[in-house]
Parts: C-alpha cells; sequence; structure tokens
C-alpha cells in the first residue's frame, strides 16, 4: 500500500514536489489557490483552502503518514507548529525567519520527526556540510548559491521562483556569518565580489543570511559564509531601493492614508519579478569545505549547475527533489530521529540524497584537491 503524503502549499516548488512524490506515494496537495493547484497532475488530490487556519490543517492531514510545508516564509514557522502539534512528521522548505529549535520540545514530546530548510541553499548545502564535518576538521565553509532567468531582462535580470516576499526578506535580513569564531552581522547585499562560473561566465556575490542553524550547529567551525548570486549590477538597484526606505514595515501617511512602503513594493515589483510561462531558469551553487583530514590539508568543492528541464524550472527542482528525498528517507524509515532536524543532521545519507538527485538530472560535480 502506497504512503499518503500530503502537501501544503502549490507554487512552483510546492506543485513540483507533489508530481515527484506521486511518482511513488499518495498524494494530497492542499493551497487556496485553483490556479496552484492545476501545475499538479492529475494522480493528485487537490483541495482548495486557507492553511492558516489551524482546523483545517488537521483536517486535511489527519489520514497522512508525512507532511510537506511549502508555504510562504512568513506563514512558515506558525505552519510547521501546527502540523508538529497534530502530531504528523513534517519535512519543511519555508524560509521563516524564526529559529526552528524553539519548536524541538514540542516536536520531541509528540514524537514528530520534523526536517526544516530541506532545499538546496540551505538544504543540499547543509548535508555536503554534514558529511563531511563527520570525517575531518573543517576550518572554513563556503557556499555560493542563486537562481537566475536565463534571459537578463531589465531592470532587476531577476524572476522569483519562491515567494516575492521572502525575496524582499532576504535583501533586509542583516546578514550573519563566522570568522574566527565569532559571529559577524553584516548588512544584506553587502561585501559584493566578482565570480566565474562554468556555464554562466560573471556572477556577483554578497552576503545574506543564509547560514542559519548552521551558526548553531556547526559552532566548533571557525569560518563560515553563504554569499547569494545575482547578475552584476542588479544589486545597486536594490541597494537604492532599500535605502530608500521602499522595503521598510514602518507606516507613513500618503494623503492621509497610513500605508507600509513594502506593501506598495511589493504590489509593483512583484508582476516584474513573476515567472512567465516561457521563462527558463538555471541554478548554480559552488560549496568549498577545507580543513584538515587524516592529517593532511583538504579541499573539497562541489559545484551545481542546473538548468530548466522538462518543463520544470531549474529552481523548483534542485529545492523541490531534495525535499522530497527527505521525504523517502523518512517513510522508508532510514531516518528516525525525533525533534528538529536541520539538513546537516543528514549527513549521513548525502549519498542517497545524491543518488536522489542525480536519478533526476540534478547533478553535483565533486573535486577534492
Amino acid at each position: 500500500m502506497k504512503k499518503r503524503v500530503t502537501v501544503l502549499g502549490s507554487g512552483l516548488v510546492g506543485s513540483v514536489i507533489a508530481n515527484d512524490l506521486s511518482t511513488f506515494c499518495d498524494v494530497t496537495c492542499i493551497d487556496i489557490s485553483e490556479k496552484n493547484l492545476s501545475r499538479t497532475n492529475d494522480s493528485i488530490t487537490k483541495k482548495q483552502c486557507d492553511i492558516r487556519n489551524k482546523s483545517k490543517i488537521r483536517e486535511a492531514i489527519k489520514d497522512c503518514d508525512i507532511v510537506v510545508g511549502a508555504v510562504p516564509g512568513y506563514m512558515g514557522f506558525n505552519t510547521l507548529k501546527d502540523v508538529i502539534d497534530i502530531g504528523k512528521n513534517i519535512v519543511d522548505i519555508s524560509f521563516f525567519s524564526e529559529d526552528p529549535f524553539e519548536l524541538d520540545d514540542l516536536a520531541k514530546k509528540n514524537n514528530v520527526i520534523a526536517i526544516t530548510d530541506c532545499g538546496v541553499a540551505p538544504g543540499m548545502g547543509n548535508i555536503i556540510f554534514g558529511f563531511h564535518d563527520k570525517l575531518m576538521q573543517i576550518d572554513s565553509y563556503e557556499c555560493y548559491v542563486g537562481g537566475l532567468p536565463v534571459e537578463r531582462e531589465w531592470p532587476y535580470e531577476y524572476k522569483a521562483v519562491f515567494s516575492p516576499i521572502d525575496v524582499i526578506e532576504e535583501y533586509t535580513r542583516p546578514a550573519r556569518f563566522v570568522q574566527n569564531s565569532k559571529i559577524i552581522t553584516k548588512e544584506a547585499l553587502s561585501e559584493t565580489e566578482l565570480m566565474n562560473f562554468k556555464g554562466v561566465g560573471t556572477l556577483e556575490s554578497w552576503n545574506s543570511d543564509g547560514l542559519r542553524t548552521l551558526i548553531k550547529t556547526m559552532a566548533h567551525v571557525p569560518n563560515m559564509i553563504e554569499k547569494t548570486l545575482r547578475y552584476p549590477g542588479c544589486v545597486e538597484y536594490i541597494k537604492v531601493l532599500r535605502e530608500t526606505g521602499f522595503f521598510s514595515k514602518e507606516e507613513i501617511e500618503v494623503n492621509g492614508i497610513k500605508i507600509k512602503p513594502v506593501d506598495v513594493t511589493a504590489k509593483l515589483l512583484f508582476p516584474i519579478w513573476k515567472m512567465k510561462e516561457e521563462d527558463r531558469d538555471f541554478t548554480v551553487m559552488k560549496i568549498i569545505i577545507k580543513g584538515a583530514e587524516k592529517n593532511n590539508i583538504t579541499r573539497h568543492e562541489y559545484n551545481l549547475f542546473d538548468q530548466f528541464q522538462n518543463d520544470t524550472l531549474s529552481m523548483a527542482r534542485t529545492t523541490g527533489f531534495t525535499c522530497s528525498a527527505a521525504v523517502k528517507l523518512i517513510l522508508e524509515k532510514e531516518y528516525k530521529k525525533v525533534g528538529i532536524s536541520p539538513p546537516e543532521f543528514l549527513g549521513d545519507h548525502m549519498r542517497f540524497f545524491m543518488n536522489y538527485l542525480s536519478a533526476r538530472n540534478v547533478k553535483y560535480n565533486y573535486e577534492k584537491k
């Protein structure tokens, strides 16, 4: 008998997860948008409802074996909490700002396995990090990652696969990294540098708050940083908007009406950032891990260059397939750790993830120096 999975959220990534899981599970997909639900294939049960209501979540997931959380970041933490409180195992990809370990005691109390941040980065990068952490004394971890449209369309040269409001958060949330065992905080979009990537050319990297749980779980590693990648020059546009106040959540008065600038900005930007049906994208990621291994100074490098294929956006593939691999891992009882598990806890299963992704033509090139 097939296992039953409920996917909460049927956006560009959630629908890919649902379609992938439907190849070996009975899948139900829940979303408030009928258009989003239409992205899933005919074998999937579709239910249109507002999952911000806990009683509706309870009804939606009561008969399933496991849940996938694929909602926007602003809904992510509360949705995760509700699912854990109901007592269902969950794999989550929502990029929420809260600390997931705040729910660790609740998950343990309810005997729930909850894997968070299980996408590409955070996600697969953390799994690779966790794998090597067991084998060597790591001195530094670097991750450079970005998802970009193939066509560079003026002015932003960017399209959002995830919830666009989460993209704005990435541009405003202070970036934390670790240098010489000290947590350093700088503004997002800072310390830009140009880097060359095979198959892509020159991209611009900048500080973003992508380390997340790694700051706590890998505190023994003295140097850690993640940088986001964009086409050169587009960061300057975003900085101008941010510094002018367009991303501010503080209300201002305009003609006697109080509004939040970010709400106006979102209304204007989202149509520009929205992926059109004819749009194509690619995902690029470079991970560099350095340290001592068997008394030798060693460098491990992983490179991903993935493109739109099989009518599926690359960022949705690279994120979604990592998530569905984690679901399969739990369903097959290969991962049983109760409580909150960020993806670095799954390092022992890196080969499983690599094989799962490779079977779907998402391939990481590895080099050891």
